[in-house]
């Protein structure tokens, strides 16, 4: 079976997921395209998928009974109501993160898929695809005893002046929310904000550096730093201290020389670079999953898990230091 994809939201991440099905994947194609922008759905047609619809609204695209699963890529406010289409409509749906802008959003996503009876939702957190961090929860399922401490650090060269303290959180750590609770399989209960002296390349409306201290369920203390002026590169850092042992995310493979009387090796600016080839693998297993009529990989329940981790610790960033609590709601039984 062919999955006929339906594509919302055709900027920068929604073309490149549109060539990848088009151009990279197998055992699906793009049949239909919106956005906002018409002239961007109209160039990614162009470009990419010439035989493909382009759809007035995302709902219209939802609608259509030429599409079996839908992609959406559009800006973040418009998730929720997508992917609500796409549940009411009975189609499989992978949403970029975030899954909702807020924690009650995402449970109305949660609610309607329950009460769907099947999964249909996969949400874009692509690091649990990435080769690196797969061999990674290998060695701590079992090699290393039981994790007591992460360290962890998401650092990127720079970022626009609009940029805020917040967005640290939702736009930045949002990824090691969600990758490090599926590496330690392990819920978080309290989150802390703590900040060392501000980086030069900060501004009046940024707080940066900064270290997020979030604790676990069975008692693992993690502490991850965001520094997102660090100018020398896109650089993410695990390291997890078990029982028995202490495992690191590998790096990039980098060639190393020995030049101008210096070893070195480059560091990468990119996250697209970085995290590449785990999107592909990540598209791969939604088609997979579509061909049958439901998703796989990263859940609804993630999203909101991830949404209300983010309230928790957004709060944090002005309690001075104070642990504030996560408290999470029962899972449905859908998601164990």
């Amino acid at each position: 079976m062919t999955v006929r994809i339906g594509v919302i939201g055709t900027g920068a991440i929604g073309r490149e997921h549109a060539r990848r099905i088009n151009q990279v994947l197998g055992g699906a194609r793009i049949v239909a395209l919106s956005d906002v922008n018409v002239a961007s759905a109209e160039a990614v047609k162009a470009e990419i998928a010439p035989k493909a619809t382009v759809y007035d609204t995302g709902e219209a695209l939802i609608a259509s009974p030429d599409v079996d699963a839908v992609l959406v890529t559009s800006w973040g406010a418009t998730h929720e109501q997508y992917v609500l289409a796409a549940i009411a409509a009975g189609k499989p749906c992978f949403c970029e993160k975030p899954l909702a802008t807020t924690a009650e959003g995402a449970k109305r996503i949660v609610d309607l898929e329950v009460g769907y009876g099947k999964r249909l939702v996969q949400v874009g957190f692509m690091r649990r695809y990435d080769a690196g961090y797969v061999a990674l929860k290998q060695v701590v399922d079992s090699q290393i005893g039981a994790p007591i401490m992460v360290h962890a650090a998401h650092r990127n060269p720079a970022v626009p002046e609009q940029y805020v303290t917040p967005m640290a959180i939702h736009d930045t750590m949002i990824h090691e929310i969600d990758v490090l609770r599926w590496l330690l399989d392990d819920d978080y209960v309290s989150a802390r904000v703590l900040y060392p002296r501000s980086a030069a390349l900060s501004h009046a409306k940024l707080r940066d550096p900064q270290v997020v201290i979030l604790e676990t369920a069975k008692g693992t203390l993690i502490d991850v730093e965001i520094f997102v002026n660090c100018a020398y590169g896109y650089d993410i850092q695990c390291e997890v201290v078990g029982e028995e042992g202490v495992a690191r995310l590998p790096d990039p493979m980098a060639i190393e020389m020995r030049l101008g009387a210096r070893k070195q090796n480059a560091i990468l600016t990119d996250w697209k670079d970085r995290f590449i080839a785990s999107y592909d693998v990540e598209l791969q297993d939604f088609i997979k999953a579509a061909a049958e009529g439901t998703a796989s990989g990263p859940s609804s329940w993630d999203g909101y898990v991830a949404a209300i981790t983010s309230d928790a610790c957004v709060a944090a960033q002005d309690a001075d230091g104070a642990a504030v609590p996560i408290t999470l709601p029962t899972r449905p039984s859908l998601y164990k």
